[in-house]
């Protein structure tokens, strides 16, 4: 387990353990009450700070308000048995301080999991605690320790996320009755005001500020847990720290802390979290929070106001995002985008434009303003032409993704070829272009392109898979998924010829048999992953024949409607497989399903649309194969 690992346990198990006690807030416990079946009335000016307290000399008050508050409370759950917390919001849990809230993110990353937990309302919180009792003492007792288990129940250390403020106050001692009030403040009838009623007026007023700075760690019953912190951070950082940490609010203002903490939210809740203050902010901020994430700005949703888009674009340098996608773009929006960015054009590297109205020019102006883009990504861009493209594609471009763009052909490609010498991965999906197009490509100007994805181009033919061949030798990736046309000699020609190949992608080829499959098993010795979804044609044949392949670690057979128990058989011996999926294979039964405990080694099985992937057999497989991920 890692350091960091084990600082945020100790850091998470060790807070549960704190009780927090108040230098000047004490309480005590000799207050004098009023008869417990007085009436009380209140003052609507006061509905919205609702102090409900015991008295008692060990315990203390806290009315915890501001926005730093709703950022503690994520860490600070309410474990202590003798307890009882009141939700209380203070400030709006979506109010945008950095004015980045026009824009969504999403991460690079294949695999990145966001746990986080929805916290219940302060008003059912509210009502929980606050149940009315009888003039008895057992039943003031007995709703004291209902309000405390429910106040238990409602906060969890990370799931606070909507920025309630959180206000904790002692449980009721055995001696002393529950005040009976709803939403009032309390007072009695003879103008006296009760003791209540002053506490109120007093935490109402408290500064957020002073209940964290005077809010004293106590060690009980996990004591110690500041000096552990301490010495955790020892261990990871080899400093000690200068200061040392004693309050709540020492400890979330220390640099040194929260800068590793933060690394344990996703990317949404530290977007939030770089609202709660300025120093949050400022180390937030750095680039290193936010690697490989690509703000989606979709200006069709996004604010006209030219002051707000302004603040937009120094948060998104401040973060040192170096993509970008746009949505619904014009030339207009670009063009107001690079002017806000002069300062921060070296640093990006690419850009997304998606379902856009982009026309020549404005792709070009993009360009040329950015020289160090290298990446460039053009899907449903209809105004996007050939002649578009020869203009303006920058040497410098190695990315290059272009979808669903309809004036996309043969002259297009040609551009490709031509103007971009450092290209590595071309992913092309245009319905118009033909085996002339792929011809214009050179062995020598082009043979830095590695990865090649030609998908539902339906006008290639195998005439366009030799054209491949002689102009792409050195090709590892290859997709003609979608190539229609291409047919059991094309795939022998790429199997003779394209040794290097460890991605070979032939999903949707209607016309691919058995027969293709005993060509890959054959000549491509190091292919580490084969997909061939909704291959009509392929067998239990052809599953044996791939099954004798010791380098092929992921295998996808989607929809393939004859592929039955027996070609299952065959892949049980590839004991190197890493991920397997059998989606929508129909002649599959439990008995064949059973089998797949034999692949030990699988991390990703996907069993949907499956007859024969019953419960019970999911059941047996988890508990065979407990290091794999079973899709159902």
């Amino acid at each position: 387990m890692s350091t960091i690992r084990k600082a945020y346990m100790e850091i998470s198990n060790g807070i549960r353990g704190l009780r927090f006690h108040n230098r000047d807030q004490s309480i005590n416990n000799n207050t004098s009450q009023s008869d417990t079946g007085t009436n009380r009335t209140s003052n609507s000016e006061d509905s919205k700070t609702i102090p409900v307290t015991s008295r008692t000399s060990k315990n203390s008050v806290h009315a915890e308000e501001g926005a730093l508050t709703c950022a503690v409370s994520r860490f600070l759950p309410n474990k202590s048995c003798g307890t009882s917390s009141i939700l209380h919001s203070s400030t709006k849990p979506d109010q945008a301080i950095n004015g980045s809230d026009h824009a969504r993110f999403i991460t690079n990353s294949n695999h990145q999991t966001q746990s986080s937990t929805t916290s219940s309302s302060s008003s059912s919180s509210f009502s929980s605690s606050r149940q009315q009792s009888s003039s008895s003492k057992s039943s003031s007792s007995s709703s004291s320790t209902s309000s405390s288990a429910a106040s238990q129940n409602t906060m969890s250390p990370l799931a606070s996320r909507t920025g309630s403020a959180l206000s904790s106050s002692s449980s009721s001692s055995s001696s002393s009755p529950k005040p009976h009030s709803s939403h009032n403040t309390n007072h009695i009838p003879n103008g006296k005001p009760s003791s209540d009623h002053s506490i109120g007026n007093k935490l109402r007023h408290s500064n957020k500020d002073s209940v964290f700075t005077q809010t004293k760690l106590v060690g009980s019953p996990k004591a110690g847990i500041a000096s552990r912190i301490r010495k955790l951070n020892l261990s990871m950082t080899g400093q000690k720290w200068t200061t040392k940490a004693e309050t709540i609010y020492e400890l979330m203002m220390d640099e040194r802390f929260i800068s590793k903490f933060f690394f344990y939210f996703s990317i949404e809740e530290r977007r939030r979290l770089c609202q709660v203050c300025k120093r949050w902010k400022s180390i937030l901020y750095q680039c290193i929070y936010w690697t490989n994430v690509m703000p989606v700005i979709n200006f069709k949703e996004w604010t006209l106001d030219v002051s707000s888009r302004k603040l937009s674009y120094e948060n998104f340098q401040h973060r040192g995002f170096d993509n970008f996608c746009f949505v619904a773009a014009t030339d207009r929006d670009v063009s107001d985008f690079v002017n806000h960015v002069s300062n921060n054009k070296k640093q990006i590297k690419g850009v997304g434009i998606r379902c856009s109205n982009l026309s020549d020019g404005g792709l070009e102006n993009l360009i040329r303003r950015l020289p160090h883009m290298n990446r460039l990504e053009l899907s449903n861009c209809n105004e996007i032409t050939g002649s578009g493209l020869w203009a303006c594609l920058n040497p410098k471009i190695t990315i290059l993704t272009i979808s669903d763009c309809i004036h996309i052909a043969d002259d297009s490609v040609g551009a490709i070829a031509q103007l971009l010498p450092s290209l590595y991965e071309l992913n092309l999906q245009a319905y118009h272009v033909t085996d002339n197009g792929l011809a214009l490509f050179d062995s020598k100007l082009n043979s830095s392109i590695r990865v090649l994805r030609l998908k539902s181009c339906w006008e290639i033919t195998n005439h366009g898979v030799v054209n491949i061949i002689h102009a792409l030798p050195n090709v590892t990736v290859l997709s003609l998924a979608g190539c229609s046309k291409v047919t059991d000699d094309g795939i022998e020609i790429i199997a003779e010829n394209m040794k290097k190949l460890k991605s070979f992608d032939i999903s949707w080829c209607s016309r691919v048999t058995d027969a293709s499959l005993e060509y890959v098993a054959c000549d491509l010795s190091v292919l580490e992953e084969l997909i061939l979804d909704r291959c009509c044609h392929l067998t239990d044949i052809g599953i044996g024949y791939i099954s004798t392949m010791t380098s092929l670690l992921r295998l996808y057979v989607r929809w393939c409607a004859q592929v039955g128990d027996f070609g299952l058989h065959h892949i049980f011996s590839m004991r190197n497989l890493r991920a397997l999926s059998v989606a929508g294979c129909r002649p599959l039964t439990s008995n064949g399903l059973y089998g797949l405990r034999h692949l030990q080694r699988l991390n990703d099985l996907e069993l949907t649309n499956c007859p024969g992937a019953t419960p019970a057999v999911t059941r047996y497989l988890k508990d065979n194969l407990p290091n794999t991920w079973i899709i159902e």
